[in-house]
C-alpha cells in the first residue's frame, strides 16, 4: 500500500486497526488517515480489561477519525482456549512471567483478521513498537491466518521518537489519553493479569512505585488473617472454587478478587525479549498465581516422576512458544495433544492458604493420587521390605563402584 501524496484523508484503502484506545493506537488512527488516506475501522477485543478501558471506546475511536469501532467480547474464549491450555502446560517464561499479554495477542489478532476478511479490508495495522514482542505475535497470526492482507506497523514507519512525541501529537488532535509525561507507563490489562512497563520501571534498580498496582493490594497492608481457598480440577482444568462450580470467566474473576485482596500475584521481572534485549516488566497475576500453585501441587500427587520431568521440559518449550507468538502453529497443536494426555488424571482439589502475598499449600486430594501412606509411612507397615533396599542400592551404585575400582588399579600400577 502506498503512502498518500494527495487527495483527502479517509478516501483510500480500508485498514482494520487493533485498537485499545491507549496512547499508541489513539495516535495511529489520525496518522493512518494522514499518511495513507486510509478509511480506518478499529477493532477492540474485550479480554477482561475492565469497563474503565472499554466504556466510550467507540466514541473515542470515531473522534480520532475512525469510521467505526467493533468491540467483541472474547473473555470466555480467552480463558477457556488460551489461558487454561497454557496453565495445563505449566508454561512460565523467565521463571516468573505467567504470559498474560502473550496469550491475549494471538486471540485478538485472529479476530481482527476475521473482521478484516469479512469487510474486505486491504490491510491490518497494530500499535506495537519495533522493539517489542507484540509485533511478532500479531504478525505471525496474520501470516498464519491471512497472508494476503498487507500489514502496517506505524512504529516502524513514523518519525515519532517516543511516548512524549505521541502525547504531544494526540493532544494536538484533541484526543484524550491517560498517559502523561509524568506517568508515561505502558499498561496492559486482561482477565489474567495487568502488566506495567516504562517510566521509572526502566531502571531495574528501582522498586516499582505502589501507585501503579491495580489488581493487588500491598502485601504489607493486606488482611492480618489468612484466607483458605479450595480449587477443584477436572483433567487439569479448574472447575470450582470452594466446592462451587464456576465457568472459566467467573472462576478467574473470583480468584482475582480473593488473591488480589491478600496481595498475591506480584512479579518484578527482567526478561529477555524476542528481539534480543532485556527489558523490565512488573506484573500482577493474582488468580493465575493461585491456579498455577494449585495445579502444580495436584500434578505432583497424580503424575509419576518421569512424566513430571517430561511435563517440566514441555513447559519450557510451551512458554517459549507462547511468548514468541507461535500460537497458530502445528507445534502448539502437537504440544497440546501431549499435554492433554498427561492431564487425564489431574482431577481433584487443592486447598491453599493466602496470606500477605504468600501462597501456602494447606492440603490436596485426588482419586488418582499415587501417594500411598502404607508405603510412605515412618511407622509400622506390611507392604515394604526394607531389606530390598540393599540390593537396589548395590545395583544403583554399580557404575560408581566399577569406576572407583578401575581408578584404584591405575593408581597401583608402578611407574616404568
Amino acid at each position: 500500500m502506498h503512502k498518500q501524496t494527495n487527495g483527502r484523508p479517509g478516501t483510500g484503502p480500508l485498514v482494520v486497526l487493533a485498537y485499545s484506545g491507549g496512547l499508541d493506537t489513539s495516535a495511529i488512527v489520525p496518522w493512518l488517515r494522514e499518511t495513507y488516506g486510509a478509511r480506518v475501522i478499529c477493532f477492540a477485543a474485550d479480554v477482561g480489561q475492565g469497563a474503565g478501558e472499554l466504556t466510550g471506546l467507540g466514541e473515542k475511536a470515531k473522534r480520532s477519525g475512525a469510521q467505526d469501532c467493533i468491540v467483541e467480547d472474547l473473555r470466555e474464549e480467552f480463558v477457556r482456549d488460551f489461558v487454561f491450555p497454557t496453565l495445563r502446560a505449566g508454561a512460565i517464561y523467565a521463571r516468573t512471567y505467567l504470559l498474560g499479554t502473550s496469550m491475549a495477542r494471538p486471540l485478538t489478532a485472529a479476530h481482527q483478521v476475521a473482521v478484516a476478511q469479512r469487510l474486505g479490508a486491504d490491510a491490518v495495522a497494530h500499535g506495537c513498537t519495533g522493539k517489542g514482542n507484540d509485533q511478532v505475535r500479531f504478525e505471525l497470526t496474520y501470516a498464519a491466518l491471512a497472508p494476503e492482507l498487507q500489514i502496517i506497523a506505524p512504529w516502524r514507519e513514523w518519525q515519532f521518537q517516543g511516548r512524549e512525541d505521541l502525547i504531544n501529537y494526540v493532544r494536538a488532535k484533541g484526543v484524550p489519553v491517560q498517559a502523561t509525561a509524568e506517568k508515561p507507563y505502558s499498561t496492559d490489562r486482561n482477565l489474567w493479569h495487568c502488566s506495567h512497563e516504562g517510566g521509572i520501571l526502566e531502571d531495574p534498580s528501582q522498586e516499582a512505585p505502589e501507585h501503579i498496582f491495580v489488581m493487588t493490594k500491598n502485601p504489607i497492608t493486606a488482611p492480618d488473617e489468612p484466607v483458605i481457598v479450595t480449587i477443584g480440577f477436572e483433567e487439569g482444568n479448574p472447575i470450582s472454587v470452594d466446592a462451587v462450580p464456576l465457568g472459566p470467566v467467573e472462576l478467574l474473576e473470583q480468584l482475582n478478587e480473593i488473591a488480589g485482596e491478600h496481595g498475591v500475584g506480584r512479579a518484578d521481572v527482567v526478561e529477555d525479549r524476542l528481539v534480543g534485549m532485556k527489558s523490565r516488566g512488573v506484573y500482577e497475576t493474582p488468580g493465575g498465581t493461585v491456579l498455577y500453585a494449585a495445579h502444580r501441587e495436584l500434578e505432583q500427587m497424580v503424575l509419576d516422576r518421569r512424566t513430571l520431568r517430561l511435563k517440566d521440559e514441555l513447559a519450557l518449550r510451551y512458554a517459549d512458544l507462547v511468548y514468541d507468538g507461535r500460537w497458530w502453529t502445528p507445534e502448539r497443536e502437537t504440544l497440546d495433544a501431549l499435554v492433554t494426555a498427561t492431564q487425564k488424571n489431574v482431577t481433584g482439589t487443592v486447598r491453599l492458604k493466602l496470606f500477605k502475598g504468600n501462597v501456602i499449600v494447606a492440603g490436596r486430594e485426588s482419586p488418582y493420587a499415587l501417594y500411598q501412606p502404607s508405603y510412605a509411612t515412618f511407622g509400622k507397615d506390611n507392604v515394604y521390605n526394607q531389606k530390598d533396599a540393599e540390593g537396589f542400592i548395590r545395583l544403583y551404585g554399580l557404575a560408581s563402584r566399577i569406576a572407583a575400582g578401575l581408578a584404584a588399579e591405575r593408581t597401583d600400577v608402578p611407574a616404568s
